[in-house]
């Protein structure tokens, strides 16, 4: 009996704690939020430079809006893909193989766009976990598939999908601390393999290229 009771002692302070630290970290917003949220990440200057980009909401952002910030990020730049993939198909210099393998990405692409879009709207109206993970996954499996398509081991939008990959990830970490307050590594996440690439982000109120 003794045992047990130690056991739930334990376990009523762990739970103490993690409520108490979700607090802290819910009543920060804006800087303080995006800094903290950052501070582990693998691409830390990237996700200050995202979650900071927006000078209408970042300021005073909780969780849920740095996500929803992250995410219109990611959105941008799949339509910047989009847009340069239509314009390399029409390219008579690239081979065929290519130019189908660019047809064959485009459909991706937008199939990626309309998962984060999805994933927006989720996160704005109701906060379905189980949905946004799938969305996400979806959307990265998507640029995956896109890049499987076009020929070569560098193909020509791999510079473009690898900074999808990280403006993915970026929104997967935010999502993640928004679902578990207490966790303290959102790099730590599976659906996403860094890769070091310097990118300028632009205020996403104007048109995004991310090259």
């Amino acid at each position: 009996m003794e045992r047990t009771t130690k056991l739930f002692s334990v376990f009523v302070l762990c739970v103490a704690a993690m409520a108490h630290q979700a607090a802290a970290q819910e009543n920060l917003k804006g800087k303080d939020l995006i800094n903290k949220v950052c501070k582990k990440s693998p691409t830390k200057n990237l996700c200050i430079q995202v979650l900071s980009s927006d000078p209408l909401t970042s300021p005073d952002a909780d969780l849920r809006g740095l996500a929803v910030i992250a995410l219109r990020v990611a959105a941008k730049n799949a339509s910047s893909i989009l847009t340069e993939a239509k314009t390399l198909i029409n390219d008579d210099h690239l081979d065929p193989d290519v130019q189908q393998g660019l047809a064959d990405c485009k459909v991706n692409i937008l199939d990626a766009e309309s998962q984060l879009e999805d994933t927006i709207a989720a996160l704005l109206v109701d906060f379905h976990d189980s949905d946004i993970q799938a969305w996400l996954t979806a959307a990265l499996a998507a640029i995956d598939t896109c890049d499987a398509s076009i020929p070569g081991d560098d193909d020509i939008l791999s510079v473009q999908s690898a900074v999808f990959r990280k403006l993915c990830n970026i929104a997967i970490s935010v999502i993640s601390l928004l679902n578990n307050p207490s966790n303290n590594c959102p790099s730590n996440n599976p659906l996403h393999n860094t890769i070091n690439i310097p990118i300028k982000i632009p205020n996403i109120r104007n048109p995004l290229k991310l090259v």
